[in-house]
């Protein structure tokens, strides 16, 4: 359903180009898209790894406790009562220029990462958009291969096992053995992409909890 209806008829065009009595092509059918795919899945792995937001948690944490320091009482206890008022305003003050200067501090470093995140998550909608190609891709691989082995197996396959059949000759059994070899190899390469394809299906989630948590 993910394709539209123009590739789905590029899929079944696709298909009559198919020669299933080609071994080399049946060992590289598909082969492209699949090493795109494993290089991109790989990347994409790399990029949840080594987002670390541990920092911003511990910049956002140390504004926490400069406001809630300044909050506190200066002095506590009962020595606390004596203490004269002009020194607890000097004291304010100076806590407040502390408090102020650490945070600013803090509010610097927070803008650096948040536009570092703003070009994480634009970058991300773009790996989305390249993991669906390459979803789409495979599906069309997965597709045609499917329709071109039907036709072979009901039509190419029976016509040489009835040949052989009738004959009786060796080398026309030889043949069908041969093509009946070809398509089972084929469907193994057929389930070797819908396995490919299902890496790409995990990795659709994945980009977007990390763009999310972003």
């Amino acid at each position: 359903s993910i394709l539209s209806e123009e590739e789905q008829r590029m899929a079944a065009q696709f298909a009559e180009q198919i020669d299933l009595t080609d071994s080399s092509m049946i060992l590289q059918y598909g082969a492209g898209t699949q090493k795109k795919m494993a290089d991109f899945s790989e990347s994409a792995l790399e990029n949840v790894r080594t987002k670390d937001m541990g920092e911003v948690g511990n910049l956002l944490t140390g504004i926490v406790k400069e406001l809630k320091s300044f909050d506190e009482e200066d002095s506590k206890g009962f020595l606390g009562i004596f203490k004269k008022q002009a020194n607890k305003i000097q004291n304010l003050k100076t806590r407040y220029a502390k408090a102020e200067t650490n945070i600013n501090e803090i509010c610097k470093v927070l803008e650096g990462h948040q536009v570092q995140l703003m070009k994480d998550i634009a970058l991300l909608d773009k790996m989305y958009e390249l993991n669906r190609t390459y979803f789409k891709e495979l599906t069309m691989y997965i597709i045609a291969g499917k329709k071109k082995l039907k036709e072979v197996r009901e039509g190419q396959l029976q016509v040489l096992l009835a040949k052989a059949q009738q004959s009786g000759l060796p080398e026309d059994a030889q043949a069908a053995r041969d093509l009946d070899d070809m398509c089972q190899r084929f469907e193994k390469k057929i389930y070797d992409l819908e396995l490919t394809r299902t890496i790409s299906i995990q990795t659709a989630p994945q980009i977007r909890l990390v763009q999310n948590n972003d």
